[in-house]
């Protein structure tokens, strides 16, 4: 029998382990278990027929939401404060720990929510660069805004009910806390010790070294890079970069963030292309801390952002991250090449454009 040594490795028949640079942590890849087959929970495909205009829908305009305020006949994006946040400036201190085991730490910052569109059924993809452009200004507004006083401002989407999203209106969330939460404390400290290691933003390095190989790139421009990270964990996770040193959003050039706007656009209409549907994911930016952290040097910081969608196999069938993955470490069913072969070879039209013949 030929032994393990003098068998030739193949990623996509082997299983091996793979180092995320931003965790210091490692993924378990195993893509010849796609070979099995599927007998476990299947989704409910989302639905196809939000209404334009829902008079009952919170996010909408003109709409009531549950604190009592009327939303304004807004016809681009539409910001205000979430009416259930999870975070409020005016907290009480919970005291001092008294024990290691048994410690509280305060806990203060502010909850927005942000509407991409007036229109309920037009999700990212189907916007225009130009509207998708004025989500980007928008967003490097709050980040320069809330991140004057707090150290931490966390965009992020929830797309989909898959991922727990009650409204299908095209919205974000802005949480700004008054501390470094858990993922970006993380990936600082890793940004920090490469650098200092080897002289250059970790982030910056990648950047170029995937441009170069190609291998894990789906959609990329003058400004912007967007690939399957060697380390990815989710089956279609994408992981989107700036090629020149940028540490936060507003510090974007105007022609930087039309790029962006572009890139936005395609990789969203590649990922609703993949299965027909509108594709769920979580997504969201890191940039260098602000706050106190603005007087620091950030340099080691390079802007990015993660977009984590759990389809798999189809539009029913998602990844779940359970038993091993919450016991053990993260582990995922196709490599990141063959994840990124498949969102590259799509369409840049959307499936809905298309089959209808028209522009939304």
């Amino acid at each position: 029998m030929e032994t393990a040594s003098e068998t030739q490795f193949d990623p996509r028949e082997h299983q091996h382990m793979r180092y995320n640079p931003l965790r210091d942590s490692w993924v378990l890849v195993s893509a010849h278990r796609m070979k099995r087959p599927w007998k476990g929970q299947v989704e409910k495909v989302p639905e196809d027929n939000v209404p334009r205009h829902d008079p009952n829908n919170p996010l909408c305009p003109r709409s009531i939401r549950a604190n009592g305020e009327v939303n304004p006949d807004y016809d681009s994006t539409f910001l205000f404060d979430n009416d259930f946040p999870a975070l409020q400036p005016d907290a009480p201190d919970p005291g001092s720990a008294h024990h290691p085991l048994f410690q509280t730490k305060p806990a203060r910052g502010v909850c927005k929510v942000m509407c991409f569109h007036p229109w309920s059924d037009v999700t990212l993809p189907l916007m225009q660069p130009g509207e998708i452009r004025k989500v980007i200004d928008k967003w490097a507004e709050l980040i320069q805004e809330l991140g004057s006083t707090y150290p931490w401002v966390q965009i992020f989407e929830n797309k989909g009910a898959m991922m727990g999203c009650s409204n299908p209106h095209p919205h974000c969330q802005v949480w700004a806390s008054s501390f470094l939460p858990n993922e970006p404390a993380l990936a600082e400290r890793c940004q920090r010790e490469y650098k200092q290691q080897h002289g250059e933003p970790m982030l910056l390095q990648y950047a170029r070294m995937e441009a170069q190989a190609q291998e894990r790139v789906v959609v990329q421009n003058e400004h912007w890079i967007v690939v399957v990270p060697y380390w990815a964990t989710w089956p279609f996770q994408t992981l989107m970069l700036p090629r020149r040193h940028v540490l936060r959003l507003p510090d974007l050039t105007s022609e930087e963030r039309d790029s962006l706007a572009c890139v936005m656009k395609t990789l969203l209409t590649k990922y609703d292309n993949l299965f027909e549907v509108s594709f769920p994911y979580s997504m969201g930016w890191h940039g260098a801390p602000t706050g106190s952290h603005l007087e620091e040097d950030m340099s080691h910081w390079q802007l990015h952002a993660h977009y984590y969608p759990p389809l798999l196999r189809s539009a029913t069938v998602r990844k779940f991250m359970v038993g091993y993955e919450m016991l053990a470490q993260e582990q995922r069913d196709l490599t990141p090449e063959q994840a990124a072969e498949r969102l590259r070879v799509l369409s840049e039209e959307h499936y809905k454009t298309k089959a209808k013949g028209q522009q939304i």
